[in-house]
């Protein structure tokens, strides 16, 4: 019987689906980091005191990377270039989904429009990222050799996830509500069409490399529609709404280090 727990077990236990799932993690990771620490270095005057936290998120997604390139490393493994229909993180900038890489390139200091973007934007991909490892830790929190690393992955999106509800709700009180909304609703409908390409287009990749029969790839196929279209009937708004999380000032202290995967 298919579930997700099965489908994970069988890419974690080959060395070339796992290599593969770990080189696209790793790859979508380390990009965050990047742009978290330019919009960091970009943030206006009035907003400094937000670059730490901006910093610490760039920091927490850099240690992602290592920890996936790391769990790679232990079991032998080389990276793979990352095919472009699965790279998640490039495709949202293709989409305008976050700040253009060419602004965040420049020196030029960011408007607080452009923080508020970012924030949102960031809002919608850290509920997709905190589902992911909610799911993950749930069937792998115990595992191994998986199960350090997911433990604390999944924390960290959490307390990402919570810094942007925060964050947000503070511009929101500014005045800034309207355009958080309006950002919220066009970011989430643009991001539930990119999960579902990549996530086609990931288990395409995988079912070469594990040989699947046509008819566990279709059913899969259609597993990824059905979540697509209950998402574009309304699921895209639990990635719209702001709550004061449990998690306060989640971003405010150093990161988190990781030596066990360096």
């Amino acid at each position: 019987m298919l579930s997700a727990k099965s489908l994970f077990q069988e890419i974690i236990d080959n060395d070339e689906s796992f290599r593969l799932f770990c080189s696209i993690a790793a790859s979508g990771e380390s990009q965050g980091g990047w742009e978290n620490a330019r919009i960091a270095a970009l943030v206006p005057q009035s907003e400094r005191a937000l670059a730490p936290k901006i910093t610490r998120h760039g920091a927490d997604e850099d240690k992602h990377g290592r920890i996936f390139n790391a769990l790679m490393k232990k079991r032998g493994l080389q990276p793979v270039p990352v095919p472009p229909e699965t790279d998640y993180t490039m495709l949202l900038e293709q989409h305008g989904i976050g700040l253009a890489h060419d602004r965040l390139k420049a020196d030029e200091a960011l408007t607080v429009q452009d923080v508020v973007t970012y924030l949102s934007h960031s809002r919608v991909t850290e509920q997709r990222a905190s589902e992911q490892m909610d799911l993950l830790r749930k069937h792998f929190a115990d595992h191994p050799v998986l199960g350090r690393a997911v433990r604390m992955i999944s924390d960290d999106e959490d307390n990402h996830l919570a810094y942007c509800h925060e964050e947000l709700l503070r511009f929101a009180a500014q005045g800034h509500g309207r355009a958080i909304q309006r950002t919220l609703r066009e970011c989430a409908l643009a991001e539930i069409r990119i999960y579902r390409d990549v996530s086609l287009a990931v288990m395409a990749h995988m079912g070469r490399v594990l040989g699947w029969s046509r008819p566990k790839a279709a059913v899969l196929a259609a597993g990824i529609h059905a979540v697509y279209a209950w998402e574009r009937l309304g699921g895209w708004r639990r990635m719209v709404s702001l709550k004061l999380p449990e998690r306060r000032d989640a971003l405010g202290g150093p990161a988190t280090s990781a030596p066990e995967f360096a």
